[in-house]
């Protein structure tokens, strides 16, 4: 592409929303988007249970560990607002005219996918194991569901940022390879040799050629003038 850097074209440029919502990079944000909401709506809506029918107390589903829950809880949250963020700035990426703008964008959300990849991880290692420890009873039972669902998509959530983290390590590497300063006048190889004048147009001119001035014939041995003889 043209001009382009960190993986988007020329600043000023028209963004066209259909491919926009195409890029494998928008539609792994989506689904992030949609797994956060999954973890930590399961959690808040049915991954509190009572105890026994005469205990009001409502505790955490995995294990009767609040920590558990405040966790998942607190990882879904972080994703769901990183999403928009970085949605956000994805659709407005091509409107910064500053490379090194550019440049802490994808910086940024390089490293915010990897901390939420390892957040992620810990989450499901985290739930699965309290999963694992916890009592069947008949509050349990009712929200085991809820309880497998934030499992399984802290897992799915684990390789959709990883993902989003290798889209934004291609990102990053494509633009420190670009040339960001080449133009149309110079070449992009730094030890290219600068263009030459414009050639003829490769048509014969009609006209004859003249002889250049001062060029008239001269007498080998002038008049009067005889070379001596050693």
């Amino acid at each position: 592409m043209e001009g382009a850097s960190f993986g988007a074209g020329r600043a000023g440029g028209a963004i066209d929303p259909v491919d926009f919502l195409k890029q494998p990079q928008t539609i792994l944000r989506l689904a992030a988007w949609i797994f956060s909401i999954v973890v930590f709506g399961s959690i808040v809506n049915e991954c509190y249970v009572n105890k026994d029918s005469q205990d009001p107390e409502l505790l955490c589903i995995f294990n009767e560990n609040e920590s558990a829950c405040s966790y998942g809880i607190a990882v879904g949250l972080i994703a769901f607002f990183g999403c928009i963020f970085f949605f956000v700035v994805d659709l407005y990426f091509q409107q910064i005219s500053s490379v090194k703008d550019r440049k802490r964008a994808v910086l940024l959300d390089l490293g915010f996918s990897g901390f939420l990849s390892f957040l992620w991880f810990v989450a499901f290692c985290f739930l699965a194991n309290q999963w694992q420890q916890t009592t069947m009873s008949t509050g349990v039972l009712q929200g085991a569901d809820a309880a497998r669902a934030a499992i399984t998509f802290s897992f799915f959530s684990i390789i959709v940022w990883v993902a989003l983290a290798v889209k934004a390590l291609q990102r990053y590497r494509l633009g420190t390879d670009m040339s960001l300063f080449a133009t149309d006048q110079f070449a992009a190889d730094p030890n290219a040799a600068y263009p030459g004048y414009p050639t003829g147009s490769g048509i014969e001119s009609t006209e004859t050629y003249q002889s250049p001035p001062f060029t008239e014939t001269l007498d080998a041995n002038p008049k009067g003038y005889q070379v001596p003889a050693y």
